[in-house]
């Protein structure tokens, strides 16, 4: 039988250690927002320069893309690659951990299909999207 001591140990290195989380938050944290997925989505086409990206989020503000790229980066979904050339060159790509979520961003988007299938609302083709 622990003592109450004992007991307090416990619960105080339980707080100054890592406080429990759950699992949807934590993921969307990573990936939530209006930019972040549509970023790994793209990137799961291949390597992207930050002028296509650029292209592709048409909404985004230049501001609000590097922000989400560099959280991304710090989350360690994606890779940033600097070429020492003149001008110079950065390259974006999928991490491991990046290319994992791929599926459930997959099953999102199957998701929303049948709801936007539901209520006729126009669906980009594959290439757009």
């Amino acid at each position: 039988m622990l003592k109450t001591n004992e007991i307090k140990n416990y619960k105080m290195q339980k707080t100054v250690s890592q406080v429990e989380q759950c699992t949807v938050d934590y993921a969307f944290q990573r990936i939530g927002g209006k930019y972040k997925a549509r970023i790994l989505w793209y990137l799961f086409r291949g390597t992207k320069r930050y002028g296509e990206l650029k292209r592709y989020l048409r909404d985004i503000t230049p501001k609000m893309l590097t922000q989400a790229l560099r959280e991304l980066e710090a989350d360690q979904l994606i890779k940033r690659q600097v070429y020492l050339e003149v001008p110079p060159r950065v390259e974006y790509s999928l991490d491991d951990t990046g290319r994992e979520l791929v599926p459930a961003i997959e099953l999102l988007s199957g998701w929303a299909k049948g709801q936007m299938e539901k209520l006729n609302i126009p669906i980009m083709t594959k290439y757009e999207c």
